[in-house]
């Protein structure tokens, strides 16, 4: 019994050390889609700044598939260390929704909320439509023949998708790719008709005129792009669920100590504002938020319970 309270009085001594020394060796950002896609493109600028703070290297490591729950479920696996995090979209808040996984963002803590953007509705530079209102009445004319690039069930453009079926009563075919990017590429090279596209993902190709962006789901004009309509200028009823869009953010399994998520928080918090980060959001008209804690915790229970009441009317989750 004494040896027993002996080890208890060490690891209680140990644990408060162990959170003092973090971090010790080189941290893993787990970016739950591919290399070149959105989140991956806002994960490495922000990881290389705040590296800087927390004095060791940010190893970013890409995992795919599964709508980004493989490299949730691996961070979830993972001890509560600090040494691996979790770089994310939106999409698992939702997963317990869609049946992915049992993982939500409840079995995390967020580290750093980055902020969230506007999407838009994108076809190739060959592509015959010319309007969101054409592909739309190609679609009711002939039901599941037009082909939308997805990311997979919860993914941004199913989700958008969801809502175009319940406003606009037109059915596609889904085809699944693992990150933006690729899905970005289905439409680039013609393999599918159209896509919903996050402008930081696309603005580059858009600027080259590889990419057309038709309409924006968005409230209000859209600085970088005053030239595209918003998608309720062809389809008011389409107000009911904006603003909406996609956000992104760090997070670390939890129950990892208070003391390192707060180190790691105050690294990423120090990031964020930096000038160099703050125009690469600018570029991909990301609205920048810099959350953490209690307030990042909020808006993400705020986010999902506006999405799951646009799927339910959308019948998309029947």
């Amino acid at each position: 019994m004494r040896k027993f309270f002996t080890l208890l009085l060490v690891l209680s001594f140990a644990l408060p050390a162990f959170a003092a020394d973090y971090p010790a060796q080189n941290v893993t950002g787990v970016v739950q889609w591919g290399a070149g896609g959105g989140t991956d493109s806002l994960m490495r600028p922000l990881s290389a700044i705040a590296e800087q703070s927390l004095g060791k290297s940010i190893i970013i490591q890409n995992m795919t598939g599964a709508t980004g729950s493989i490299a949730t479920q691996y961070v979830f696996d993972a001890p509560t260390d600090g040494y691996t995090l979790l770089m994310g979209a939106e999409n698992p808040a939702l997963y317990d929704i869609l049946e992915i996984s049992e993982l939500t963002y409840n079995n995390f803590d967020c580290v750093y909320l980055i902020g969230d953007e506007v999407v838009g509705i994108v076809v190739g530079k060959n592509s015959k439509y010319k309007s969101f209102t054409e592909i739309i009445e190609a679609a009711k004319a002939k039901p599941w023949t037009i082909k939308i690039s997805t990311t997979g069930t919860g993914g941004l453009p199913w989700e958008v998708g969801a809502f175009i079926t319940d406003i606009t009563g037109a059915f596609f075919v889904e085809i699944p790719y693992d990150s933006d990017a690729s899905a970005k590429t289905a439409v680039m090279n013609g393999e599918c008709d159209f896509t919903v596209c996050k402008i930081q993902s696309g603005i580059e190709d858009y600027k080259a005129g590889e990419l057309k962006f038709l309409c924006l789901l968005s409230t209000k004009e859209v600085a970088t792009m005053p030239e595209v309509p918003l998608i309720t200028a062809e389809y008011p009823d389409f107000a009911k669920y904006l603003p909406w869009g996609p956000f992104y953010g760090v997070f670390v399994k939890k129950g990892t100590a208070p003391e390192i998520i707060a180190k790691l928080s105050d690294a990423f918090t120090k990031a964020g504002p930096v000038d160099s980060y703050q125009k690469v959001l600018a570029n991909f008209n990301i609205n920048f938020l810099g959350y953490s804690g209690e307030e990042a915790a909020k808006y993400i229970s705020s986010w999902r319970e506006n999405t799951v009441n646009a799927l339910k009317n959308s019948g998309a989750l029947d």
